[in-house]
């Protein structure tokens, strides 16, 4: 790029800073929103359509700064605002043409009822941006379109389609099977059929465990239109509906699932010309572009970088030195998801959500219902490939014939899923969901076929559940909290890395570590916060996590003995050094923090009552995800009875009194009551407001 062309792009990258933002015409006054005493928003429009609006002006009175985020990586921003960590996620976006397939799929994808639900959405976010310039992260984001919306969500469902470890495989020159997660996100989802409660109700506990902050935690909303839209529940920021929770009649659960949702292909490229690559007998010119990152240094400075992305018939396409390679994925084909997700969300009965489901334009996540007419189900559902299995396509296939190209998708019936189980109960903890019920109801992996690669493992969370899950009988409610509540690891550990050595060491051999062991093996292996063996096994745990991510040590592992010495004396010497004495319990390690409020946090990593923390301050460590948020919903006569909480509040500014009112409920295990019925919402609201009133 000669000089002349340097100064043009740094001059484009001045002006593209301004934008022109103009407030729409929307008729807010048939719009309200109530906040009530915890300052969750419940937002009432005559049409879904303003109830979107109303839901974007409340989320961005919250936490405009992470819708931002998703917003700005929607349109390939995020390096204006975060520099260079933020031009590798424009990047991904480039590669991955999320904004080219968004404009190309849009008509076709969306009915026109849920394309004006968009539409109110983006209304409400560029009219919150218009009244609040100085809250911008990038001026020229703004206006936001139903295109970037939409763009956004391809976005994030290719990335939990895994597609963006994939690409840092294949840059860091390890091409295969995609490594799972290396802090994977867990969900619990449980569902009693009316058969096996006392009351005669249907249960369900929705129970996320997401991180605790940032685009991927829940914000907590009520909407409800003249539309027939009523639906409570949790949605990530830049989400325009519900993703789980409960209408008048019905509600579901999601957790994490992990089919084969992506393919890695490597191409034969042509001995003499690099733009070639064969297929059969063909050879094709692989597709190549120039993309512009702009890159923010200073305040006043975007560097424009150039990088060049590529793409074949199999889809996005790397050139490395270990060679070339594209990956195929679902997600990146069916762009449905935001409806499906808002159809649901209408459902009047399991019929209509069920049609909904089967549209199968979500691509994956475990999925348990349950409703008000005497069903429960479960899906494993996912946008899975109809693969050729004369290949392995966990890892590499090859990219040189149409014999491992695929086109069509397995029909929703096709996936693991239960109706109704005689043993009365659904739950799935992101384990096997070949074991999602009772012994007798569960299915075979057998009869699903071997490409789909469903996990068949279990989880620590899975084998406590099936221990204190009652395999016949009456479940009360009072039964079915302490179930959800259980804060133990099971008798038999199933961690990935065998860790029972650390309760096997002989105290007398180990004098100087002799109290941490005895500590170790009179521990009951639950965790409150008064628990030292919780904050024993705490350390050593994340001592070793920590360890095998550093050295790529398989977590497939067992930890010898010497190793579990090593952990333990490395508790002893972190808890003598940071806290004065050589045992603490759990809640002086972990805390629950939020701006001044450090608070002793129960919890460990894949017991039901999950919690992930991370290294903080003064040795002490602060959760990051687990736990996140909770809703408990009976399902009887008249409206469901629910009951939520969210970990810190409902805002995300500091300067508000909801930013942190829910911690300590939360930390007692103490839900709120919420409620769908509109008339009492409105008497008992502690302020009822139209978007842009001060």
């Amino acid at each position: 790029m000669n000089k002349s062309h340097y100064l043009l792009f740094l001059l484009l990258g001045i002006l593209s800073c301004q934008s022109v933002l103009q407030p729409s015409d929307w008729d807010t006054k048939q719009i309200q929103i109530a906040r009530d005493e915890f300052g969750v928003p419940h937002i009432f429009g005559n049409t879904d359509a303003d109830v979107a609006y109303g839901l974007a002006w409340a989320h961005s009175e919250d936490d405009f700064n992470t819708i931002q985020q998703t917003l700005l990586a929607g349109k390939a921003l995020v390096g204006r605002v975060y520099g260079a960590d933020g031009a590798a996620v424009d990047f991904f976006v480039h590669l991955l043409e999320t904004r080219r397939i968004a404009k190309e799929k849009y008509e076709n994808a969306f009915s026109e009822e849920f394309q004006a639900v968009l539409e109110g959405y983006a209304a409400g976010i560029n009219d919150y941006a218009e009244s609040h310039p100085d809250e911008i992260l990038y001026k020229g984001a703004f206006p936001v379109s139903t295109i970037d919306i939409t763009s956004a969500y391809i976005l994030s469902l290719a990335q939990m389609s895994g597609a963006d470890r994939a690409v840092q495989q294949i840059v860091n020159g390890k091409a295969g099977k995609v490594l799972p997660d290396p802090n994977p996100k867990g969900s619990n989802a449980i569902a009693i059929h009316p058969s096996r409660t006392s009351s005669g109700e249907s249960f369900l506990a929705i129970n996320s465990h997401q991180p605790l902050e940032g685009p991927v935690s829940w914000y907590e909303a009520h909407l409800h239109s003249e539309e027939g839209w009523n639906m409570l529940g949790g949605l990530f920021p830049g989400g325009a509906m519900i993703f789980h929770g409960v209408n008048e009649n019905l509600g579901w659960a999601h957790t994490v699932n992990f089919p084969d949702l992506l393919d890695t292909y490597q191409l034969e490229i042509h001995p003499e010309n690099p733009n070639l690559y064969r297929v059969d007998d063909d050879w094709l010119e692989l597709e190549e572009r120039t993309v512009w990152l702009k890159v923010k240094l200073w305040d006043f400075l975007t560097l424009p970088v150039p990088k060049k992305v590529w793409k074949s018939i199999y889809g996005p396409t790397l050139v490395t030195e270990q060679g070339t390679f594209s990956i195929r994925l679902g997600a990146m084909d069916r762009i449905g998801a935001p409806e499906q997700w808002w159809r649901m969300n209408k459902a009047k009965n399991f019929s209509e959500w069920k049609t909904a489901m089967e549209s199968l334009q979500l691509t994956s996540f475990n999925t348990v219902y349950a409703d008000k007419f005497d069903t429960i189900f479960y899906v494993s559902n996912a946008v899975l490939p109809k693969r050729n299995p004369v290949f392995d396509y966990e890892e590499t296939v090859p990219g040189n014939t149409l014999d491992s190209f695929w086109e069509d998708y397995h029909d929703f019936e096709e996936l693991p899923q239960y109706l109704n189980p005689n043993s009365g109960y659904l739950f799935n903890t992101n384990h096997s969901p070949f074991t999602g019920s009772g012994l007798k109801d569960n299915l075979s992996a057998e009869d699903f076929p071997k490409e789909m690669s469903f996990s068949l493992r279990e989880n620590n969370r899975s084998v406590r559940f099936r221990e204190i899950m009652p395999d016949s009988g009456i479940i009360s409610w009072d039964d079915f909290e302490r179930i959800k509540f259980d804060d133990q690891l099971p008798e038999q550990l199933a961690f990935r890395t065998n860790m029972d050595s650390l309760f096997l060491l002989d105290p007398e051999k180990y004098p100087e570590i002799k109290p941490q062991i005895e500590v170790l093996q009179q521990w009951n292996k639950r965790a409150p916060i008064d628990s030292e063996g919780a904050a024993l096994f705490a350390f050593s745990y994340y001592y070793w996590r920590d360890k095998f991510n550093e050295t790529g040590r398989p977590w497939e592992s067992t930890l010898t003995e010497a190793e579990a010495v090593e952990g333990l004396e490395a508790a002893k010497a972190h808890f003598e050094s940071n806290f004065g004495k050589e045992l603490v319990t759990l809640g002086e390690y972990q805390k629950l923090v939020r701006g001044e409020k450090a608070l002793p946090l129960w919890g460990l990593d894949d017991v039901i009552t999950a919690m992930r923390s991370e290294p903080w301050e003064n040795g002490m460590r602060k959760g990051a995800q687990g736990e996140s948020y909770i809703m408990m919903v009976r399902f009887g006569k008249g409206l469901p009875q629910i009951e939520t909480i969210n970990v810190y509040g409902a805002s995300n500014r500091p300067e508000s009194p909801h930013y942190d009112d829910q911690m300590e409920r939360y930390l007692k295990r103490e839900l709120k009551p919420m409620t769908l019925d509109k008339d009492s919402v409105l008497k008992q609201a502690i302020r009822i407001y139209h978007p842009g009133e001060s």
